[in-house]
């Protein structure tokens, strides 16, 4: 920020589940998501202009390929901020980080406007669920103890908590206690942030916020027991953060992106 922008608000964008594909045509139960995503950047700068950073929470590629990767940093192209980038359980973590770094999407430990944002990666090879290794356990633990004044925003990809959803309870965080037994040692985190659930949420425990994001292109359905899609349009998260730890944070979607979904897929 300069000077005599210092006493507004962070801006930072969540982006979330792109599932982007190396040919163009590629898309997820009848929704091209190319468009999706390009959908959902129009709608950031005409609601909300630029922001100052953008998270990227995982499944930025269907296919893993080199070539969505580039596409997705070619995309953000629309942005003048910095991004970064994390794995999800369809990425390619070497694919991504070798990409990601070209655009400097890489860092996993970012302070800007008073506030830390702390990257993991819970992203297990070959698996749906997610999990901590013990050194991403060491480095959130290590990270905050370095900034034990600065509120924090905790991002990665799975999901937590238990979100509602029977056929998702297994395939979100595994180590959960070991993750929240490190958070709740810090209380200057604030916020803890994820896609992978391709739905809206906000919770809260034990002070802390929870929130996940919908996905830039197909929405799961919040609360069912078995593998559904709703026909919500694709969306993102807004945050306007205040160095005192405060701000707020929405929610909006890209309602003017026609589609044809496929809703009564058993799966993708």
């Amino acid at each position: 920020m300069t000077r005599k922008d210092k006493s507004r608000a962070l801006r930072v964008l969540q982006i979330t589940d792109p599932h982007l594909l190396a040919d163009p045509a590629g898309g997820l139960l009848g929704v091209n998501t190319r468009d999706s995503l390009d959908a959902v950047i129009d709608k950031v700068i005409k609601d909300h202009g630029q922001p100052d950073l953008i998270l990227a929470t995982g499944d930025i590629a269907q296919d893993g390929s080199e070539e969505a990767y580039r596409v997705f940093g070619e995309r953000l192209g629309a942005f003048s901020c910095a991004s970064a980038w994390i794995a999800g359980n369809h990425d390619k973590p070497d694919v991504l980080a070798r990409v990601a770094s070209e655009y400097q999407a890489n860092r996993r430990h970012i302070i800007q406007g008073g506030w830390q944002f702390i990257l993991l990666d819970s992203s297990v090879r070959g698996q749906v669920y997610g999990e901590l290794a013990e050194s991403e356990l060491e480095f959130l633990a290590s990270t905050l103890e370095q900034g034990p004044d600065l509120p924090t925003l905790i991002a990665l990809h799975h999901h937590p908590v238990d979100i509602g959803s029977e056929w998702m309870k297994d395939i979100g965080l595994r180590n959960r206690d070991a993750f929240w037994r490190v958070v709740e040692c810090f209380p200057q985190v604030k916020i803890v942030l994820w896609g992978h659930i391709h739905q809206e949420h906000d919770l809260e425990r034990h002070g802390v916020r929870l929130l996940a994001t919908p996905s830039t292109c197909i929405q799961f359905t919040s609360g069912s027991r078995e593998f559904a899609v709703e026909a919500l349009p694709p969306g993102y998260r807004w945050f306007e953060l205040e160095a005192s730890g405060g701000g707020r944070t929405e929610v909006r979607r890209a309602t003017d992106f026609e589609f044809d979904l496929d809703i009564n897929s058993t799966g993708y």
